[in-house]
């Protein structure tokens, strides 16, 4: 019985360590499973880096364009519109409706031509019942001398009285001031017809058509389906491009300037300008000071409304201005490769390597004579390692 309990005490689980190595284990386990973790986690963000990235070369891009000499070397830029100096809604005096209207919009008008008509036939009415309480009138007058004059002759040889010739005076007086009257009345019925006559204040240019025939045209518009204006009309031989220059600027501007005006219209077109007026005021709210810009030269194609791009000049280059366009590109986009003059133009997402021509210096741009076009996007300070066919992407 004594062997059987020896040998039964063999068999009992000794737990008097467990405790200790379970509090010993778990935490490096633990430890264990943190640091695997972070490692999947750190391949895994590699990877998709990899991925998403690729081996692009992040690059700063810039544009080929058209410029002069003379607007590389420009003192100063300003931005603003063409408007035309001399310009009016013209509007009819009296009130009516449109019965005429002989021009459209671009048509050209010369000065008092009639540009449209209102009703007149009230107005005229009364004209022609002037006229002829003025012929009544004249025809008195005839009458009213003839007495005078016999009054006159009698009253000479002592066969009429004094009261006789004072009446015979005082109808003639009344007779001359009713003529007098009616020709008033005559030349008022005239300007109330040639008020229903819309004329051209001066030779222009038909810009806008804001009422038709068989519309109501009143001076003031008192009904609201009244229109004011007919026609809208511009001298176009008055068009400058008004540009607002900042305060801080405005000092390196004078009356008299040379300028280059360019026009986002025609950007490979460029126009001799000056410095007409200095409006003398600020804008508070821009802090701007409006600038007006005289076109040198006249071109049918230049419109009122236009933005258009001012540089003003240096007074040594008043007697160089050259408005020819050049097509120039920033110089840090040019390199030397493999003893050639080259340039990386941005196709999509990769580049193209062009050989290019270079000419002469133009303030901070470079002339292109080949290799380039107006328009192509190329890549800034490209690095050595940048070929045809690299991947890119464009730093925003």
């Amino acid at each position: 019985m004594s062997e059987q309990q020896l040998d039964l005490s063999k068999l009992r689980i000794d737990r008097s360590e467990e405790p200790g190595r379970s509090r010993s284990t778990k935490p490096k386990i633990s430890i264990l499973l943190y640091i695997g973790g972070g490692i999947f986690l750190l391949v895994v963000a590699f990877f998709f880096t990899k991925a998403l990235v690729g081996d692009e070369d992040v690059v700063s891009i810039t544009s080929v364009s058209f410029v002069t000499p003379s607007q590389a070397t420009a003192l100063l830029t300003a931005s603003g519109y063409v408007v035309a100096q001399t310009k009016a809604s013209v509007a009819s005096k009296a009130t009516g409706r449109l019965v005429y209207l002989g021009f459209k919009e671009g048509d050209k008008v010369r000065k008092n031509q009639i540009i449209a008509r209102i009703e007149s036939s009230d107005v005229a009415a009364a004209l022609q019942q002037a006229k002829a309480d003025l012929a009544v009138a004249v025809a008195d007058k005839y009458n009213a001398e003839q007495i005078l004059k016999r009054t006159k002759d009698l009253f000479d040889r002592q066969l009429a009285s004094q009261s006789d010739l004072d009446a015979a005076q005082a109808q003639y007086d009344r007779v001359i001031a009713t003529i007098a009257s009616r020709t008033a009345n005559e030349q008022a019925a005239e300007v109330a017809v040639e008020n229903t006559n819309i004329r051209a204040p001066f030779d222009g240019t038909i810009l806008t058509k804001n009422a038709d025939i068989g519309e109501v045209v009143a001076p003031f518009a008192a009904g609201a389906s009244s229109r004011v204006a007919v026609v809208t009309i511009a001298d176009m031989s008055s068009l400058e491009v008004e540009a607002d220059v900042s305060e801080s600027n405005i000092e390196r501007i004078s009356a008299g300037q040379p300028c280059e005006i360019s026009l986002d219209a025609y950007p490979q077109k460029h126009y001799r300008g000056m410095v007409d007026k200095i409006i003398p005021t600020a804008d508070r709210a821009k802090a701007t000071i409006l600038t007006k810009v005289r076109f040198l030269e006249e071109d049918s194609r230049v419109l009122p409304e236009m933005s258009a791009k001012v540089h003003f000049l240096s007074a040594r280059d008043s007697q160089s201005i050259n408005v020819v366009p050049t097509l120039a590109v920033d110089p840090a986009a040019i390199v030397r490769r493999d003893n050639a003059t080259v340039a990386y133009v941005l196709n999509g997402t990769t580049v193209n390597e062009a050989a290019v021509v270079t000419g002469i210096t133009m303030g901070n741009l470079i002339e292109i004579k080949s290799g380039l076009q107006a328009g192509d996007k190329v890549v800034l300070n490209p690095s050595p390692h940048l070929h045809s066919g690299s991947a890119v992407k464009v730093k925003e």
